[in-house]
């Protein structure tokens, strides 16, 4: 039976196939591992949205020769540019993730988002050092999109190798209800500071305040990542093949694309429900914009608590079944839920029509870290995780919102609804390549 060795020399993470039984000590050092770890990504995700939500109080001291219209363009496109970062980061951080471990990589993840955020809270505006101010401003969104982008696979990895056996689905779930609750926090800390100070005080100095709250908060968790033992041991770091290209696409590249097919689904349906559906209860709705506002908070929150329950359903079920009711009610349900917003008067009717949908869309993030995780072994898993991840989700999440607003300029709106359709079906199709019993990480019922 093979052992994990911490930083501290001591063997206490054992291999994924030891038996069931734990101690009440390891048991409580593995539920710690967790919290440890989903905390950096808390942090990681509440500083990258903080720069979207705040945008538009500090889009004028970076682009100030523009109209309001293109000020927030400019801002989106730099937001844009960070999300394309996110495959590079994919690549490098699970290449250092398999190479020199998952520790390794989740502490310099999160000391760069770190960095970026302590960047931009103290860049000079454009009225300072004029075009160096957006040039900075991109640089440093470049520098967190590298960072979120490799924090993904790196995290998916780690809290699937320390998670309880038997128990994996219910612990992983752990990183999507912080990455959602990551989202909350940073619109919490906007509306906070929305009644603290006026809209002048924002636009002059306060937008600065989340970025640097977003840094102390990365200097914690990086405290908190510190204390995390290794769950990869030296034969899988030193393997030739390991964090290589040519180690996944020699052997698994089957697993590869079966990962990178139904993420392309989970990412899109994920952007259409979340970030997408607060511009589309207003613009295709027409719920006022507060209104709208206190809706998707409320539809967020209660998304981010149900993660567990479809964590822990996919341990009795297995993810395959998960997979599969995932990509079959997708299929079914994205058509009839969309429809049924567009006549909706009722904030409550279009909560629960939104409930409806992001319940549908748990099946696939509540165990969207264990699933992937569970077809790479040790030596290319964070590479294999974090890559078809970030790929994915740059191509079809990153541009879910673009495609529907773009059908509907040119009056073809419900045609997002069936691209989402067809991607739901693609996802049931690629599931059905998923094995009954996991290649790797062998999961017990």
């Amino acid at each position: 039976m093979s052992s994990v060795t911490s930083s501290a020399g001591s063997t206490t993470i054992d291999s994924a196939n030891s038996p069931r039984a734990y101690t009440s000590e390891e048991k409580r050092h593995r539920i710690f591992a967790i919290m440890a770890a989903s905390s950096g990504n808390l942090v990681e995700w509440f500083d990258f949205y903080v720069y979207a939500f705040s945008a538009l109080y500090f889009a004028p001291s970076f682009f100030p020769k523009s109209d309001p219209t293109a000020q927030l363009l400019n801002t989106a496109g730099v937001f844009a540019a960070g999300f394309l970062m996110r495959p590079i980061g994919g690549w490098l951080f699970g290449r250092v993730a398999d190479r020199y471990g998952r520790r390794t990589s989740m502490l310099i993840s999160v000391t760069m988002m770190c960095a970026g955020s302590l960047a931009i809270a103290s860049l000079p505006t454009y009225a300072a050092i004029g075009a160096w101010a957006p040039f900075l401003l991109l640089i440093c969104r470049l520098f967190q999109g590298l960072s979120v982008g490799g924090e993904y696979g790196t995290t998916a990895t780690y809290m699937s190798e320390v998670a309880l056996r038997g128990q994996r689905g219910f612990f992983s779930s752990f990183q999507y209800v912080t990455l959602i609750g990551g989202q909350l926090l940073a619109v919490l800390v906007i509306v906070i500071l929305e009644q603290l100070l006026s809209e002048a005080e924002l636009k002059a100095w306060g937008w600065r305040i989340p970025f640097v709250i977003g840094a102390i908060a990365a200097v914690v968790a990086l405290f908190l990542r510190r204390t995390l033992h290794e769950t990869q041991t030296e034969a899988s770091r030193t393997n030739k093949e390991a964090g290589t290209l040519s180690g996944i696409f020699r052997h698994h590249k089957a697993a590869f694309f079966t990962v990178l097919g139904y993420t392309a689904g989970g990412s899109l349906i994920f952007y259409t429900f979340t970030t997408y559906m607060q511009k589309y209860l207003v613009n295709t709705v027409g719920l006022p914009i507060k209104t709208t506002s206190y809706v998707m908070t409320f539809a967020l929150f209660v998304y981010m608590c149900i993660q567990p329950v479809f964590g822990a359903l996919s341990d009795r079920i297995g993810r395959r079944n998960n997979m599969l009711l995932f990509g079959g009610l997708g299929a079914l349900c994205t058509v009839p839920i969309l429809t049924a917003l567009q006549s909706v008067s009722s904030p409550m009717v279009a909560f629960v029509l939104i409930i409806l949908a992001l319940a549908i869309v748990s099946f696939y993030t509540s165990i969207s870290g264990i699933v992937k995780a569970e077809m790479f072994p040790p030596e290319v898993r964070a590479l294999g995780v974090g890559l078809a991840y970030a790929v994915a989700n740059a191509l079809f999440g990153g541009s879910a919102e673009y495609v529907a607003l773009g059908l509907k300029s040119i009056g073809h709106e419900t045609a997002f609804y069936w691209y989402v359709t067809a991607m739901m079906v693609i996802a049931f199709l690629v599931s059905l390549r998923l094995p009954r019993q996991a290649s790797y990480l062998h999961h017990d019922h």
